[in-house]
């Protein structure tokens, strides 16, 4: 065998050996991948064995692939390959380059798992946005060990130099070895054809393609399955944003009738709405947005930690929505949505970053006579967000950092706790002044990297010495720090309703509290549906409103949206105004059929869907791929083939529900 390994020329032996150690450093990225960051619900060994072997197959495409330019020189250049300088030079360089880029690209993508549950895309490419790239850098600074890891990669990459030095000076070491025609020629081809195999990966007529990684309907055992600088690669070919105008007429009728516009027209695309007003005594509104609270980890959805008695007891005593929605996961696209009252489904950037998209119709700007607030313990330049509000809402007040005497708690600003305290005595002034607002007010400490304070000096971080770990296990939490930073939101909208009975505003006041997106979980298991599954689990949030002189205690079961917020705020108050948004009044008793309007990953694919009281309609984002699940029945079963007209119904509802978010995103300016 090392007689046989010998005759083979030093310089294809060089490329095998530099083939080896590449992929080598992929497989130990892979095994840190699934002993340390995969979340799954599968257990089954033939299922995570198939996806190590695709995932290793496409580990050894790239190996392949990157191995190509060295291969090429080598094969061209034969032996001199060893005794030119230039060419010691080429190796070193590029090898080094190629190490330190996939190293750095393997922890991104790493940490985009860890923070998202999804392997890197090109939508990462937002967080290097002009103007927030400081705000994002110290979040990763403060949320992560910068400077170990950059440590950790200075000693792993003066390791791959010594490996470079000791591989090539070994071979160059070596007595070359002269080769006639055909016997260079057949060594040539084998190589070049086991190399052209490998990267062709399948013994089929189609070639290795990233769909055969989603094969379990899972999203842990796809990302296993993937490797993710080629998923990356291959999301690249994203198609600009824009709207097809023939396809949101062809479904305008559908969306039409759900939504009741005033004049059907699908000509001109008509989507108003005119609600009267009611001559009554205006009432303050005060939004919460509840960062990271999806359903989920709360008490009010049987969350096994019971980490939010506030929370519950506001929710016993007011509305709660129990399946109630965010279109998509991301703070930006909340803040957009809830705002503008249409989906965040912007496809490469959020809707914020894209100036065509920031101008909109909405009805905060309708409430006549009210003062209007936006309220962030950090800067509206974050995501672009200050231009949602000043370039749609007359007259806002923006309060961010710089505005507050408190200090700054971290990257995102000023804690809730200081936030809180100080917007109050806002609310109050204005609530004295007999002057009414309207407030949108964002919290940001349950985000990484998870910044609490003592509050008041009675808030106490638990310990696994303190709580129950085989409850916590089956919470979903992936860490202690995750849970305490729940429990000090809870603390915190505590202190918010404490505040306002202290400063007077309480009683005249409806207080609308909903998270933005749920966040990265463990697999559960205690919802009434298995949502984890189902992949809506990232979507479904807590939503409750709170007004003890003004709402009785009720739980509304029918699907609700943020989408759905200001028109139901705004007719509670009997400010008349125009609905042009895809949102609908949430007590509103009439309506026939209530769905929300949603979009998730699972599998590593994209899907936007229409999740009702009975059934859930999605589509896939290529357009074609489409399923009906039974909600009261098997939730994890496609029946469309067994209910068509259901399905054909719900089909057009769903596009028509696309494809008008996409026009009015583009078309929805002020006048």
């Amino acid at each position: 065998m090392k007689y046989s390994w010998r005759n083979v020329p030093r310089y294809i032996r060089y490329v095998l050996a530099q083939t080896v150690c590449l992929f080598l450093l992929m497989v130990l990225f892979r095994l840190i991948f699934y002993f340390f960051f995969i979340k799954t619900t599968i257990t089954d060994p033939a299922i995570i064995t198939k996806a190590w072997y695709l995932g290793l197959k496409f580990d050894l495409r790239l190996t392949l692939i990157l191995i190509v330019p060295i291969g090429a020189l080598a094969v061209i250049f034969r032996d001199r390959f060893f005794t030119r300088p230039v060419f010691r030079k080429i190796s070193f360089t590029y090898f080094f380059i190629v190490y330190l880029l996939l190293t750095l690209v393997y922890i991104l993508d790493l940490g985009h798992y860890d923070y998202l549950g999804l392997r890197l895309d090109p939508s990462i490419m937002r967080f290097l946005a002009t103007g927030e790239r400081m705000t994002n850098a110290q979040m990763v600074w403060q949320s992560y060990p910068v400077i170990r890891g950059t440590l950790a990669i200075l000693v792993f990459m003066y390791l791959v130099y010594r490996l470079q030095r000791l591989l090539f000076n070994r071979f160059a070491q070596q007595p070359g070895r002269q080769l006639r025609n055909w016997p260079f020629t057949a060594y040539v081809v084998s190589m070049v054809l086991l190399i052209a195999a490998g990267i062709y990966g399948n013994v089929a007529y189609f070639p290795l393609r990233w769909s055969q990684a989603m094969f379990a309907k899972d999203n842990g055992v796809s990302s296993l399955a993937l490797n993710p600088v080629l998923y990356f690669v291959s999301n690249l070919s994203v198609q600009s944003d824009t709207y097809d105008i023939a396809k949101t007429k062809q479904y305008y009728p559908y969306i039409a009738k759900y939504l009741g516009v005033d004049s059907t027209n699908a000509e001109q695309l008509n989507f108003v709405r005119t609600v009267p007003g009611v001559d009554k005594p205006r009432l303050n509104v005060i939004l919460v947005m509840l960062e990271s609270t999806g359903a989920a980890v709360t008490s009010m959805y049987n969350n096994p930690m019971q980490a939010t008695p506030n929370m519950q007891r506001l929710a016993k005593n007011g509305v709660l929505f129990e399946d109630f929605f965010v279109p998509s996961i991301s703070t930006a696209r909340t803040v957009y949505s809830v705002t503008t009252g249409l989906p965040d489904i912007a496809r490469t950037k959020t809707a914020s970053r894209h100036p065509k998209m920031v101008d909109q119709r909405v009805i905060m700007d309708q409430f006549k006579g009210y003062q209007k607030y936006y309220m962030l313990g950090g800067n509206t330049n974050w995501a672009n967000i200050r231009a949602v509000f000043t370039n749609n809402v007359d007259s806002i007040q923006i309060f961010e950092e710089g505005y507050y005497k408190s200090p700054k708690a971290d990257v995102w600003g000023v804690s809730d706790y200081d936030l809180i305290t100080e917007a109050s005595a806002i609310f109050k002034k204005a609530n004295d002044n007999k002057q009414p607002f309207v407030a949108f007010l964002q919290l940001a400490d349950n985000h990484p990297p998870y910044t609490t304070t003592a509050g008041a000096g009675d808030f106490k971080k638990l310990t696994e010495k303190d709580i129950d770990m085989k409850l916590f296990k089956q919470s979903g939490f992936v860490s202690i720090d995750q849970f305490n930073a729940l429990r000090y939101e809870d603390y915190n909208v505590g202190h918010l309703i404490s505040m306002a009975e202290k400063d007077g505003y309480l009683d005249n006041t409806i207080f609308m509290m909903f998270g933005d997106h749920n966040c990265i979980l463990n697999p559960y298991s205690f919802t009434p549906l298995p949502e984890y599954d189902m992949a809506t689990g990232g979507v479904r949030v807590t939503c409750f409103m709170y007004s003890p002189k003004h709402l009785a205690p009720q739980r509304i079961s029918e699907p609700g949206s943020l989408l759905d917020i200001y028109p139901t705020v705004a007719k509670m108050v009997g400010m008349p105004f125009k609905n042009y948004t895809m949102g609908t009044d949430l007590f509103d008793s009439t309506r026939t059929e209530k769905y929300a309007f949603i979009t998730y990953m699972r599998n590593q694919q994209g899907y936007y869907a229409i999740y009702g009281k009975r059934y859930l309609y999605e589509i896939n984002n290529n357009g074609k791929s489409t399923a009906l699940y039974d909600l009261q029945g098997d939730p994890l079963k496609d029946v469309q083939l067994q209910q068509p007209d259901t399905a054909r119904y719900m089909d057009n509802l769903t596009r028509g529900f696309y494809e008008s978010t996409r026009y009015l995103m583009f078309n929805n300016k002020k006048n």
